[in-house]
């Protein structure tokens, strides 16, 4: 037998997901366990092994590869819980850093916030002056060397942070995208003086124009690597020790994996690691289900996540923003709010309810877990409300307290209104659907979508409870809640389902119609940087696929849009097809005649992705059908449930998922117990149970025609 296993480590629980290879898929979920996350890891696994009735070691020893997905990374760029590093820039341009451009006051900010100009700050430094360095050294626009590098001053500047307790470098050097060699010969100085000093080069994280996001993302990545090292290393100990036989992987923002002793030199790449495994999942779950356009809803205990798949490919983005910080990694396109199963619900202090961004998460978690949590969160609401049955979550094995849960929000919420406690539960029920409803429309239709025209996977332990109501807000018809085995670990299978992908970028700006031999010189550049990359991996392929991009925008724009380029020979009708393919990408994106070619338009950045396909691709497999639609044989009783405020609790019908078949069609309300998750089907819907035994929501079928 050979297991592939996939773990998405969130802040609230961390699940698991294995696939062998004659098609079983069986799923864990064990509590996260901050600061030392990988204890829940080995938990987690060791779920697994109870599961398959096989000692762990047994297990790990046949896994083919585990494929890891960690919030780590994030939240400590985030919540600013770095370690303290230095940095190395041109003489002249320290700076740049701490005035942020123009960026400092926009990117990451709110729309309240933009308008109050005068009182923006330009907050979330990434460090202090004091370790923010300069050498001399300059390197002009087409790579030549006009200024050699200082070495003497650059040693000098080296001990000084070394001296200020400074255990990680980044290096950043006015055009070192197109000429590496004073950014290599830094590093090679830090390590004559200390060969244990973690050093990250801007021409080897972010070879692109343009110093403030180059120098910010040098910068974070310094900041997270040591970090990641060092986690990923012991956790690497932990199960090599426990018989691991494949390699630990690493998700990564651009939706494939990276082996786990490769991702610490680049480790900016990861910080999107744990958001994409459920987009992925999404690609994998659309292929089987025959879906093109899906929207990717991930309601874990801490966040809410939201990606598109279009034409069964996943968006993708070449940069994200962290604490109005412009960061140059290429991700699949992820929108993010506090809004999970474990974010708090509070009143500001003009009475208004708003539930988030803050999260109860794993520690102490929400108050009906008993562990000393004393704030309402949406756990409690929908404990209070019907939706969670009071035996508990996990099957029963993680207790819940009702008492407990009346007792937060009646304190919190209920009193100062003036409600009910289960007025109060509603309201937060309701807060919550608006404000996932309000990410979703910014996700679909304000990037130019129909959102009648995308079936809507939802997922993670609380979003098949809310599912039904967001997908409303939005009017999407159809929503798909991935079941089986998988029903709220579906990011651990999206990362176990994920192949090996690695990325390079260079900017090499050119005006249109450039010349084809030169754009070949920097493909071929690439591909072989990212070919070496993949044989590093360890791993066998069973094809490796080469994908090639070029960031284009209009003369004097800033706006950039990646076009694809085909692969081959490039000449001066391709070149032209880029181009407008460039166009309509562009009008779709900012509407119909915006474009303007007389203004020139220009490439800016060459990218080229690679991806090592893995020889083993979970599939859900298939379950037995029904003899009726009647799923009377699997309903194991009622209770009273209230999904909408106005309507009060209303008695419901209940279902044990275990006992549901294919083709069996649930009319709402009616709620379905999942050892891991809940399912709502609301009032004037139906659930059907499909061959995979994945749960449809939809309008009864005359109403949806």
């Amino acid at each position: 037998m050979v297991y592939v296993i996939g773990v998405d480590v969130g802040g609230t629980f961390t699940d698991a997901v294995l696939d062998d290879d004659a098609g079983t898929i069986i799923a864990a979920k064990s509590p996260s366990t901050p600061p030392d996350y990988s204890q829940g890891v080995l938990d987690v696994l060791g779920a697994l092994a109870e599961q398959l009735g096989r000692p762990l070691e047994e297990m790990l020893a046949e896994t083919h590869h585990i494929a890891h997905g960690t919030t780590s990374s994030l939240n400590a760029l985030v919540m600013q819980n770095v370690p303290p590093v230095g940095f190395l820039t041109t003489k002249g341009h320290r700076d740049s850093i701490f005035i942020m451009n123009v960026e400092g006051r926009y990117l990451g900010r709110s729309p309240a916030e933009l308008q109050n100009v005068l009182g923006q700050r330009k907050s979330h430094t990434l460090l202090p002056k004091k370790h923010a360095l300069e050498v001399t050294e300059r390197i002009d626009r087409s790579g030549s060397v006009v200024l050699g590098l200082d070495e003497e001053e650059a040693r000098t500047a080296i001990r000084q942070l070394l001296d200020d307790g400074v255990r990680a470098i980044a290096v950043s050097l006015l055009w070192s995208f197109k000429n590496p060699v004073h950014e290599q010969r830094i590093r090679e100085l830090v390590h004559e003086i200390d060969p244990d000093v973690f050093v990250s080069l801007s021409s080897e994280i972010s070879p692109r124009i343009r110093e403030f996001a180059r120098n910010a993302t040098t910068i974070m990545s310094t900041q997270i690597g040591p970090g990641l090292r060092d986690y990923l290393d012991n956790l690497e100990t932990a199960l090599r020790k426990r018989q691991l036989a494949g390699p630990l992987l690493v998700m990564q923002s651009n939706g494939g994996a990276v082996a786990a002793k490769e991702a610490p030199a680049n480790a900016i790449s990861t910080i999107g690691s744990v958001l994409t495994g459920g987009v992925m999942g999404s690609v994998a779950l659309g292929e089987q289900l025959g879906h093109r356009n899906i929207i990717s809803t991930d309601v874990g205990g801490t966040t809410f996540l939201v990606g598109l798949v279009v034409d069964g490919e996943p968006v993708r983005t070449s940069t994200t923003v962290i604490n109005h910080h412009p960061i140059n990694v290429p991700t699949l396109e992820v929108h993010a709010i506090g809004s999970g199963g474990g974010a708090i619900a509070w009143l500001d202090g003009g009475g208004n309810l708003h539930v988030g961004p803050r999260s109860a998460q794993a520690v102490p978690g929400p108050a009906c877990y008993g562990q000393g949590g004393e704030e309402p969160t949406n756990t409690d609401a929908n404990l209070v409300l019907g939706i969670l049955p009071e035996r508990g979550l996990l099957g029963g094995r993680k207790a819940l307290s009702k008492e407990l849960a009346r007792k937060a929000i009646q304190t919190k919420i209920a009193k100062p209104l003036g409600l009910s406690v289960e007025d109060a539960a509603a309201a937060i029920y309701a807060v919550q659907n608006a404000q996932t409803g309000d990410l979703l429309r910014k996700t679909v239709v304000e990037a130019g979508h129909d959102p009648r025209e995308f079936v809507l996977y939802a997922f993670g332990g609380a979003g098949p409870a809310n599912c039904a109501a967001y997908a409303t807000e939005v009017g999407v018809d159809q929503v798909v809640v991935p079941l089986g085995q998988v029903a709220s670990a579906f990011s651990a299978y999206g990362l176990a389902s994920s192949d090996i992908v690695l990325a390079a970028e260079l900017s090499d700006p050119l005006q249109a119609p450039f010349d084809p031999a030169r754009a070949e010189k920097n493909f071929l550049q690439l591909e072989q940087q990212v070919r070496d990359g993949l044989a590093r991996q360890g791993l066998t392929f069973t094809d490796i696929e080469i994908h090639r991009s070029v960031d284009m925008r209009y003369s004097m724009q800033l706006a950039e849009v990646s076009t694809p380029v085909p692969s081959g020979p490039l000449d001066a009708a391709t070149i032209e097809a880029t181009v407008e393919a460039f166009e309509r990408r562009y009008a779709a994106l900012y509407g119909e005649g915006s474009g303007f070619r007389e203004s020139g338009i220009q490439a800016i950045t060459f990218r080229v992705r690679g991806v090592g396909l893995l020889p083993f691709s979970p599939a859900l497999p298939g379950v037995a059908d029904a003899d009726s639609s009647d799923p009377s044989e699997a309903r194991i009783g009622s209770r009273p449930v209230c999904l909408d405020g106005a309507l009060g609790f209303v008695d419901t019908a209940v279902y044990d998922y275990s006992k549901l078949r294919a083709g069996h069609v649930l009319p709402g309300p009616a709620i379905v117990e999942v050892p891991t998750t809940t399912v709502v089907v609301p009032a004037g819907r139906t659930g059907t149970v499909d061959s995979l035994g994945n749960m449809i929501i939809r309008h009864p079928q005359e109403r949806a025609s």
